[in-house]
């Protein structure tokens, strides 16, 4: 197979983590005969630093022709630190979601046998979680509009907003990955309070009997949030509007032990992005103690999700747990005792077992 990869590494320690996951992008090209290319481009506060622009349109065309991206991070203690700074590298995220139709945010969350002592929870809570969180990326309040502060600078305000069509295209979405999985979806709003939550719930009871084998369950997202930690095992697909869904994915990351273990699929209408979903972590660049983890599980959805190479994408997996098995790993997820390996030496690590697999 053919396959045209765009490559932004971003900010912070992106370009470590990025080039751990082209190395084994390119491990398993080479050992299944597909045929890749691949061009970098900037974004993120390495953008604004050059071009003036977190999202360029040269990132952008490239982005449009490729059949996938693979992205690393955004995200600079500069502009964290200065609130009044008129361009951030997180505008250049927003944008490049908006401008490639990037709806559907898929998250798997699976705990690990060899890393349950990392969770915060008790081993016999997390042991078996294994669910999926889906979130809309293209609406709600973080593109909302107005948008904006008073005169005086005394008031600001952000404004929730969800059509129709955007409701029903990710719970159609959610419902088609509960088929594949164990046939369970909890549909997470806030119908209670927001108008747009009822909007949400009465899309989904009209889409509800299209999927009679799926069992369907709506709840408040305070207590969605409540369960995760409680009872994560109780999930299988979960559906959610944006900022809910930036909230809970988070911490359902955490039940993991790592967020440096989780992967994400950005699902689009003109591409898909795969990415970590940790941030850029800027007071860790250029000192390699980064975890690539979830960047190279980001390229095996790449593969699975873009290419539908499923074979593919099953090696990554089988290396990254052989080299948590054999504790390689980066000092996050190490176990006491052992040395920490650095960020290339577990990517270099994850690259031999593919080669000799």
């Amino acid at each position: 197979m053919k396959m045209n990869i765009a490559v932004l590494p971003g900010d912070g320690i992106g370009p470590e983590i990025i080039k751990e996951a082209l190395d084994v992008t390119l491990a398993v090209c080479a050992k299944f005969g597909h045929e890749i290319t691949y061009e970098y481009a900037l974004c993120g506060a390495t953008a604004i630093d050059k071009v003036g622009n977190p999202y360029p349109d040269e990132t952008h065309e490239l982005c449009l022709k490729s059949d996938a991206v693979l992205f690393g991070a955004v995200g600079d203690l500069r502009f964290d630190n200065n609130p009044s700074a008129k361009v951030r590298p997180e505008q250049g995220l927003l944008a490049m979601r908006k401008k490639l139709g990037l709806y559907a945010n898929i998250r798997p969350v699976a705990t690990f046998e060899s890393l349950i002592h990392k969770s915060p929870l008790r081993a016999e809570l997390v042991r078996g979680a294994d669910f999926m969180c889906i979130r809309e990326l293209t609406g709600g309040l973080y593109f909302g509009r107005p948008q904006g502060r008073s005169e005086d600078g005394n008031t600001a305000y952000d404004t929730c907003v969800y059509s129709r069509e955007e409701v029903e295209r990710i719970v159609t979405l959610a419902y088609e990955y509960a088929m594949k999985r164990r046939k369970k979806l909890t549909i997470v709003d806030k119908a209670n309070v927001l108008a747009t939550s009822r909007l949400w719930r009465e899309v989904a009871k009209e889409i509800e009997p299209n999927y009679p084998e799926v069992e369907t369950e709506y709840m408040f997202v305070d207590n969605a949030a409540m369960r995760l930690i409680q009872w994560p095992t109780s999930f299988d697909v979960m559906v959610t509007e944006n900022m809910f869904g930036d909230i809970l994915t988070d911490e359902a990351s955490v039940i993991t032990g790592s967020m440096g273990l989780l992967p994400s699929a950005s699902i689009g209408t003109y591409t898909s992005v795969f990415e970590p979903i940790h941030g850029s972590w800027p007071q860790a660049a250029g000192q390699n103690i980064a975890n690539p983890l979830a960047t190279i599980l980001s390229a095996a959805m790449m593969f699975d999700y873009a290419f539908g190479l499923k074979k593919e994408a099953e090696l990554i997996r089988e290396a990254v747990d052989a080299s948590m098995n054999t504790n390689v790993r980066t000092q996050d997820i190490q176990v006491e005792g052992v040395e920490p390996y650095s960020t290339s030496a577990v990517g270099s690590w994850i690259v031999e077992y593919i080669k000799k697999a």
